[in-house]
């Protein structure tokens, strides 16, 4: 019982509330920019830093390990996680592979939209038209959240024919093009 009053129940790391209880691993996938596969990675190379499993509790790590944890997950390329894992591989302004997480992460996304709107590159331009940008088909999907188009139901089908027999009985004018065609005759 001694082991469960150890615990801290929430941990910060990397500017996000952790579950304690959980594994490294698992309280890592928590965080904005890391997946399964990269907080494995992250963890491997914790275990391998400080000694620890890298199946332990967060929440029974000292700060000095929390910190450690926090530098290889801001910066994984010190600490040779491979490249093929990091979210950025080939960044547009830097040419790095480099791993964002949290606001950097948003922020980088929100700024390379933004680039391709400016260039008017057809992905910004399907990016603001709320469309599929990876060549997805839109014939019956990606409708959007308008009103369904080419469907009418029931109850709107007999209120809208009403309201359709009504509108021609005011219109007089449409009689004219007929007499028309007589005289040509």
């Amino acid at each position: 019982m001694a082991e469960q009053t150890d615990i801290k129940y929430i941990v910060r790391i990397a500017g996000k509330d952790l579950n304690g209880a959980l594994t490294i691993p698992r309280a890592l996938i928590h965080i904005k920019g890391i997946g399964h596969r990269m907080a494995r990675n992250i963890a491997i190379v914790f275990e391998a830093q400080t000694g620890l499993p890298y199946d332990s509790l967060v929440g029974k790590l000292s700060e000095e390990q929390e910190r450690k944890l926090e530098e290889i997950i801001v910066a994984p390329q010190k600490f040779f996680v491979p490249s093929w894992s990091v979210n950025r591989q080939k960044d547009y302004d830097s040419g790095e592979n480099i791993h964002l997480v949290t606001n950097e992460l948003d922020f980088s996304i929100r700024q390379g939209l933004q680039r391709l709107n400016e260039v008017k590159s057809y992905r910004g331009l399907r990016h603001i038209w709320g469309l599929p940008v990876r060549g997805q088909r839109t014939r019956s999907t990606h409708r959007g959240k308008g009103p369904v188009v080419g469907v009418m139901k029931k109850d709107a089908k007999q209120s809208a024919a009403p309201a359709a027999a009504a509108k021609p009985a005011e219109k007089a004018p449409e009689k004219k093009p007929a007499a028309k065609k007589e005289a040509k005759k």
